[in-house]
């Protein structure tokens, strides 16, 4: 992990960790992720502990310090425990995970890995157990944790480890 960061913010501090971030340097544009953020989270049909899930995952192949350490209270006050997240590794598929929700692993691997190489047997699968809006929900999650996380790495400046934090919808 780039401990230096690559562009840094230099405004004053407003306590929110999206808009003290080097993407405050660009507030017209971050407004309206921040926008569309709140939205995944609380106007879309999957569960904010499904999307956790996702989120979750996409931070451990993308391997952002700062996405694998924060957890949304939304989707903890939705039932996600730490014993859940520790499930969401490599061996999910022998985990107590639900099936929704080692779909949901398997669906965020493809996505970030080969969205074109999901087998035709998987697919069959997801649309037995997600509805289309489901689905088109969870891609949209998935593509904007996937920028937000590697937007984070690529401009670097996070140790590498960071505490278990709860964080809230950004405003």
């Amino acid at each position: 992990m780039a401990a230096q960061p690559r562009v840094r913010y230099t405004g004053s501090a407003t306590g929110n960790m999206l808009r003290d971030s080097a993407l405050a340097l660009v507030p017209e544009t971050l407004d309206h992720y921040v926008e569309l953020g709140r939205a995944l989270w609380q106007d879309g049909p999957l569960r904010p502990a499904e999307i956790e899930v996702a989120r979750l995952r996409n931070a451990q192949r993308v391997n952002c310090v700062f996405c694998r350490s924060a957890r949304y209270d939304i989707a903890v006050a939705d039932g996600l425990s730490e014993e859940r997240v520790d499930m969401i590794g490599d061996a999910y598929m022998d985990s107590d995970l639900s099936d929704r929700e080692k779909l949901i692993v398997a669906f965020t691997d493809y996505f970030l890995l080969d969205p074109a190489g999901m087998p035709q047997e998987f697919r069959e699968c997801l649309q037995r157990s997600f509805s289309g809006e489901e689905l088109a929900h969870l891609s949209l999650a998935v593509a904007y944790f996937s920028g937000f996380s590697r937007c984070a790495v690529a401009l670097g400046g996070m140790p590498d480890e960071l505490p278990r934090m709860q964080i809230s919808i950004p405003e």
